[in-house]
């Protein structure tokens, strides 16, 4: 047994991994491979920032195509499979589930941030100073931001103020259209904004997307827009009083099976007629309640048609059960689970129920006018391609977002890459202070901020290094109010245009970076098992 032991050798990592495996490791081979791969990321969504962002076509795994400037989008139809990458990647989502906006913030910060750690690797310092410099970088940058607040969102109910604070998130998803599509969107959400403004939930705001025409035809609507046609003839109705069933329109039928033996002619007769019978008594009693719309998730038989045609009832189908629960919140009706007549406080009312063609497809709205406040409105958007309508529509949900954060915190930093020339100015000042080879790292951290503005600058077509020269003369001068000017070389005092980006989106995206960026570098090697098997992809 000695003899064997001692002739033997040592045991490696791959004696202890089953066969097929794969695992990397040390500065070389799991470090540096790591930050390639978020480089590679980053590299791919930054020529998307700012209202000069250029578009990526994205064709995912079911052959849908994306084209789109929105990283949120990009990152996850991309489908990352790289461990580190997918980190990055996961960052992103994070980001675009909490905030709803910066998601390409984070992918590019983090990615220049590891670009900077692999220089300082190949210096020769070591991982636990450069992880150190960009913690405390992380954490100064965060209070400093505190100190830049330009604006703050003092009324939630005035579609003026909000309009400016949305005005910069909605121009860098669509440039030129910012002064049509921010009013629309202010007035929607304020439009829906409850009492208690923490309270405002983003899925109140719904968007039909309608083709044809052009951008400037979109329009709000206080109500909801069913982009399909009522189920009868009625298609106008006043003064809605409106059931809902989640449940199919039929008599009921047993679960067990039976047999039925019919004499002759007249016993036939009389079978259907007690099934017609029963029938119009129950759209009898829900006529007699005032009921005159009727909507149904799932089947709609004839004979319960005809008689709702009888009675003068609209109905209207609506299958998804996400559109349904959003119109009894517009109404104030009860989705029933039963056919029959419903109780008073189960039904829900609209101004007026109807069907209006638009673009050549018709739409059932329940509008709501009347009311100053509604709690469900509509932004109908049109537009001549279905991926100009995907990409109007998140720029939409992006201002919606923001508009969520301000009920949270309504402070605004200034934009244009104003805010990072800024930190970057604070966070050198720092590392000059900074004792140990810690301030390489802080260093590095405030090289990295520099590369919003000079990505602005650079997508806008301009030099970057002058630019970021040029805004670094402004702030030594007293301007510090001054940003990128994407419209002409030079800078621009974004307060006066109304360049401003909320704090927390802002503030988020960095600190979510770099605790990523962190948690790259954290990683000294990568054990990677066999797949498993399966059908061929």
């Amino acid at each position: 047994m000695t003899q064997f032991l001692k002739s033997s050798g040592g045991v490696g990592l791959t004696d202890l991994l089953k066969d097929g495996s794969k695992h990397f490791s040390g500065v070389d081979e799991a470090v540096c491979k790591n930050i390639e791969a978020c480089k590679k990321l980053s590299d791919i969504t930054r020529t998307s920032i700012g209202p000069n962002g250029m578009n990526k076509i994205v064709v995912n795994h079911l052959g849908r195509q994306f084209v789109t400037s929105d990283a949120a989008t990009i990152v996850r139809e991309m489908e990352v499979v790289h461990p580190a990458a997918k980190l990055v990647a996961l960052a992103a989502k994070t980001q675009e589930e909490e905030i709803g906006d910066n998601t390409n913030l984070v992918v590019v910060f983090a990615g220049v941030l590891l670009e900077s750690a692999e220089g300082l690797l190949r210096q020769g310092l070591p991982q636990a100073d450069i992880i150190s410099g960009f913690t405390t970088a992380a954490k100064a940058v965060d209070k400093e931001m505190e100190k830049m607040e330009v604006q703050r969102v003092k009324d939630l109910t005035n579609v003026d103020e909000v309009t400016k604070a949305l005005h910069s998130s909605i121009a860098a998803k669509q440039y030129g259209l910012e002064d049509f599509l921010a009013p629309l969107v202010a007035k929607a959400c304020v439009q829906i904004l409850p009492k208690d403004p923490a309270n405002f939930s983003v899925d109140n705001v719904r968007v039909a997307k309608i083709p044809g025409m052009t951008v400037s035809e979109s329009f709000l609507m206080k109500g909801f827009v069913l982009t399909r046609d009522s189920e009868g003839t009625i298609k106008h109705v006043k003064g809605a009083k409106v059931v809902v069933f989640g449940t199919e329109v039929d008599l009921s039928a047993t679960e067990t099976k039976g047999n039925v033996l019919i004499k002759n002619a007249e016993e036939l007769m009389n079978y259907s007629k007690s099934e017609e019978e029963s029938m119009g008594k129950i759209v009898k009693e829900i006529a007699d309640t005032g009921v005159n719309v009727l909507v149904a998730q799932t089947t709609i038989s004839e004979m319960a048609m005809h008689f709702l045609e009888r009675n003068s009832i609209m109905v209207v189908k609506c299958p998804s059960k996400f559109e349904l629960a959003r119109l009894c919140k517009l109404t104030g009706a009860t989705s029933l689970a039963r056919f029959g007549a419903p109780l008073p406080e189960e039904m829900g009312a609209a101004d007026a129920v109807s069907v209006d063609e638009i673009g050549g497809i018709k739409c059932c709205t329940f509008n709501r006018e009347s009311q100053e406040q509604t709690r469900i409105a509509t932004i109908v958007l049109r537009s001549s391609t279905s991926s100009s309508l995907e990409d109007l529509q998140r720029a939409v949900e992006n201002g919606v977002n923001n508009f969520k954060q301000l009920t949270k915190d309504p402070r605004m930093v200034p934009g244009a890459g104003c805010t990072e020339l800024r930190l970057a100015a604070f966070v050198k000042d720092l590392a000059e202070k900074t004792p140990g080879l810690e301030q390489y790292a802080i260093k590095k951290y405030a090289e990295t901020l520099e590369i919003i503005p000079q990505t602005l600058a650079e997508n806008a077509g301009q030099d970057t290094t002058s630019t970021v020269s040029d805004l670094y003369a402004a702030h030594a001068a007293g301007n510090v109010l001054h940003g990128v000017n994407i419209e002409e070389p030079g800078t621009i005092d974004v307060q006066k245009k109304g360049i401003f980006d909320h704090m927390v989106a802002k503030r988020e995206a960095l600190s979510c970076a770099a605790t990523v960026a962190v948690t790259v570098l954290r990683v000294d090697t990568i054990i990677m098992s066999k797949q498993a098997g399966g059908p061929a992809q």
